[in-house]
């Protein structure tokens, strides 16, 4: 073997892997599906997401149409460590709803959610993909680990003031939420499957039982798109809804995005589509790394290349 070939043996082996922060170079939004990602935005990292929609609403057996829009917007703020985020979740709508004998409206806030994410689990931290310099078969293998998912949990509150519209009860109370959330990295991360499994309202007479499946596929450096899948059951409301949409890089801090969705009954059969935009500020942000290299592995290498060398 050449000296060259064992100096490549030896450098490549004492490359150090390296586990970055959850900060990514490029913004990671939640829009503009409704899954919650499993990794936080980053220590002292901001990042706001918010959109406009318009929402299209008719009732079979009650014979009602309901037109209408709505406004949402998430703040999402690193604080103390890499693995927490505080989040705050807000939607408001207004609507006009028609009858066969009157017209009325009804606009407030039909989502108000305070609370913090923290990642339990992220199947990278520590983890070196070895590159085997003499397989290019086993370098293209499946990656088995993909299947592992990262996993994190939400815990946070509802908000709901007196005489909502959208709320169960004509009184105002404040009420828990909590949320399993898993993510994968499938085919070198081209592929997002992200899991959410929502128990909402849960100490109230409606508590609410749901979930989320988002598959996202990134076509280049710019462009990605996404279909999705969410249903949610209580004694007050029941859907199932199927979504899908596309963003758009505009720099490595900015995104705009574009949505659709219909739900799967027709009590009502609703109909919306959005645009949005996603904005981050990581000034302050101080890149964490960890060195996880082996002391011996640059021992090892050598060792192995002189043994090919005289074989």
């Amino acid at each position: 073997m050449s000296k060259i070939k064992i100096l490549l043996i030896v450098a490549i082996s004492m490359i150090p892997s390296i586990h970055y922060g959850q900060h990514t170079d490029q913004i990671n939004s939640n829009r503009p599906g409704e899954t919650m990602s499993a990794y936080a935005v980053g220590k002292s990292v901001i990042q706001i997401e918010t959109g406009i929609y318009g929402i299209k609403q008719n009732h079979r057996l009650l014979n009602y149409d309901a037109n209408g829009f709505g406004i949402d917007a998430t703040l999402r703020w690193g604080l103390f460590m890499e693995k927490l985020e505080l989040i705050a979740d807000i939607q408001y709508q207004n609507e006009k709803y028609t009858t066969l004998f009157n017209s009325s409206n009804q606009a407030d806030f039909k989502q108000t959610v305070l609370g913090a994410k923290y990642l339990i689990y992220d199947p990278f931290k520590n983890y070196e993909k070895k590159v085997n310099i003499y397989s290019w078969k086993a370098n293209r293998a499946f990656n088995w680990r993909q299947l592992i998912p990262a996993v994190s949990v939400f815990a946070g509150a509802n908000f709901t003031m007196a005489d909502n519209p959208y709320s169960f009860s004509p009184e105002s109370s404040i009420s828990p939420k909590i949320m399993l959330i898993t993510q994968n990295h499938l085919g070198d991360g081209k592929w997002v499957f992200v899991t959410n499994i929502i128990a909402d309202y849960v100490t109230t007479d409606y508590p609410s039982y749901g979930y989320v499946l988002t598959l996202t596929r990134g076509f280049n450096d710019k462009w990605s798109g996404f279909v999705e899948n969410q249903g949610f059951k209580s004694d007050f409301y029941s859907d199932a809804i199927v979504r899908g949409g596309a963003a758009y890089l505009l720099n490595k801090d900015m995104q705009i995005d574009a949505s659709i969705s219909t739900s799967l009954k027709d009590t009502p059969s609703v109909l919306y589509g959005g645009i949005g935009f996603s904005w981050r500020y990581d000034a302050n942000y101080q890149e964490v790394r960890i060195n996880i290299d082996n002391n011996h592995s640059d021992k090892k290498a050598l060792r192995r290349a002189k043994k090919t060398k005289k074989g």
